[in-house]
């Protein structure tokens, strides 16, 4: 069972916070030089359930794929890290400003040649926050889908053959797909909490196989992808309203009560 897991190299929220919130190239484009990139939280769970597979499974074989500048090698280290068998990182300088159409076009023909039973991967990147990439995979590659799943298992014991049931539950309601592979699963956080790699693991992921492709590897013309061929260039960046800052209600119950059922008032909460 052939099962490759996209994972994206993105800024650290947690590091980079105090300085920028997000740095803007002259393009309108993310300086990614400037800021501390890592390996998205929402795909480490795609490899937490990756690994959950293989361990009901003993033919698994866990691909990690990426597109991304140089640095985001590091990004695959960590998910080999995290228990991938293999990973593939796609760069090319023609991919900067890719939109999720061009970015969906070149995992797609990234998946198409190294063969898939079934791609996994976070429901959303934490950066762009899109969720729109799984679906459009898929629909390239002409395969089913299954979004925002809570869950998903192999079933080899179906009778028309290998099949994986994605479990989605909404608080009031389970609902269980049985989607025959080859298929792509976006997973959310309740698939399982990604485990903590041991040292051990972590040394042995710099030894594991990297291959790199190019958009000339894939066959797709560099004027077809990257900023210019972009149907969603972004043209204005403005930072984040400041929020009101909080109100601080103490003292005795009684008045501490009273000045906010004003506060309240004032501003028409109630």
């Amino acid at each position: 069972m052939k099962l490759v897991v996209l994972v994206k190299h993105v800024p650290d929220e947690i590091v980079d916070r105090p300085s920028s919130a997000a740095v803007f190239a002259a393009d309108m484009t993310v300086d990614r030089a400037q800021l501390t990139g890592r390996l998205s939280e929402a795909d480490e769970y795609a490899v937490e359930q990756a690994m959950r597979i293989a361990r009901r499974r003993l033919d698994v074989q866990i691909t990690a794929v990426t597109m991304g500048p140089p640095e985001a090698i590091r990004t695959l280290t960590r998910a080999l890290a995290l228990g991938a068998d293999e990973g593939v990182h796609i760069v090319d300088e023609a991919l900067h400003g890719s939109d999720a159409q061009a970015t969906s076009r070149v995992l797609a023909a990234a998946l198409a040649r190294c063969g898939f039973d079934l791609v996994i991967c976070g429901v959303a990147s934490t950066d762009s926050g899109m969720s729109v990439v799984p679906a459009m995979v898929a629909e390239r590659l002409g395969v089913p889908s299954v979004c925002e799943a809570d869950g998903v298992w192999a079933d080899p014991g179906w009778a028309d053959g290998d099949v994986i049931v994605a479990r989605r539950e909404d608080g009031d309601h389970v609902e269980d797909f049985a989607v025959p592979m080859p298929a792509v699963v976006s997973v959310t956080d309740r698939v399982g909490e990604p485990r903590y790699p041991a040292f051990q693991a972590i040394v042995e992921a710099r030894q594991k196989t990297v291959r790199t492709w190019s958009l000339a590897n894939l066959r797709i013309p560099a004027d077809e992808v990257g900023l210019a061929a972009s149907a969603s260039p972004v043209r204005r960046v403005a930072p984040h309203a400041a929020r009101r800052p909080a109100l601080l209600v103490d003292g005795e119950p009684d008045a501490a009560a009273a000045r906010l059922a004003r506060h309240l008032t004032e501003h028409q909460l109630i």
